[in-house]
């Protein structure tokens, strides 16, 4: 069963007169476990979308469904959302990580025994036991994001909202963000990712949704569509000179010898022949052409403004 449903969600904004299509019958669902990369450019109404899910703006069509029920006439659904934006509106500087956690916990219906004991679980789980004290403000950027994922967890939510998780992290804070998501999702968290840093997107999703003017352009999962605008060219890294009559074998695999390295385009099977060609030169590297996410995005991007 599928921890969130949207179905054919569609919000117009009127102001001065002039009415803004937002969004238009969008559709989108993840289960359990998995992680929705959901994607767009700014303006796009990936926000529109997000806050309809959560509760805060009513869709003047459509449905939402969290866990089953309607977030917008069940207040049950409503703690069923765990969320974490962007920035550092996430919790209170001037309270501990486990008063925060005391805090929102009560703020989302525990009792204040169940809040500290939750609270005090997930410290340790993300290893923050030794900051429970300090001030939140007294924290490095990732810690206070580890403890924003923490805060938003207490509940114990069936899904969780991700804006931005990583921005503005340092390498290895955003590594152990980027950690901690993916445990949550082994562990059966049904997450919806927004980002523009499609390299995180790419690394932690398992399926894609690109919203354009409103509309999903494209959803699918993630290595699926990278996998469509892949090409079938391999490319081989050799160590040594390649001969002339190795070069004329090669060609007539249908592989192009270049300076250090071979270009393969034909049918997979075929570069097992290839390899033959070239014994027994030391071979560094073979790689098939495939495509990331930033290239698939901006591709479908750009082929809506074309359509």
């Amino acid at each position: 069963m599928s921890v969130l449903v949207c179905e054919n969600l569609q919000k117009t904004f009127h102001s001065h007169g002039r009415s803004t299509r937002a969004v238009q019958g969008v559709s989108l669902r993840v289960g359990p476990g998995e992680v929705l990369a959901f994607l767009g450019p700014n303006g796009a109404g990936k926000t529109t979308t997000i806050k309809m899910i959560a509760g805060l703006v009513r869709p003047d069509a459509g449905t939402v469904r969290v866990a089953g029920r309607d977030p917008h006439r069940d207040p049950w659904a409503l703690r069923q959302l765990g969320a974490v934006l962007e920035g550092n509106r996430n919790v209170y500087w001037r309270l501990t990580p486990l008063e925060n956690l005391e805090y929102f916990g009560v703020l989302r219906g525990l009792s204040a025994a169940t809040a500290r004991r939750r609270g005090r679980l997930l410290l340790e789980r993300f290893n923050l036991t030794d900051k429970q004290n300090a001030l939140t403000q007294q924290l490095s950027r990732g810690m206070q994001q580890k403890l924003a994922i923490a805060v938003s967890l207490v509940h114990e939510p069936s899904l969780l909202l991700l804006d931005e998780p990583t921005l503005g992290l340092d390498v290895e804070a955003a590594e152990t963000v980027k950690r901690m998501v993916r445990e949550l999702a082994a562990g059966g968290q049904a997450i919806v990712l927004t980002t523009h840093q499609l390299d995180v997107a790419q690394q932690l999703s398992h399926r894609v949704a690109i919203i354009r003017e409103g509309r999903i352009i494209a959803e699918d999962r993630t290595d699926a569509l990278l996998a469509r605008f892949s090409g079938e060219q391999y490319e081989i890294e050799v160590v040594g000179e390649i001969d002339a009559a190795r070069r004329e074998r090669l060609r007539a695999l249908g592989a192009e010898p270049l300076n250090g390295r071979v270009v393969y385009l034909g049918v997979p099977e075929g570069l097992w022949d290839v390899l033959d060609a070239l014994r027994p030169l030391t071979i560094l590297r073979v790689e098939k052409d495939r495509a990331d996410l930033t290239e698939v995005f901006l591709k479908l991007i750009r082929e809506e403004e074309r359509a």
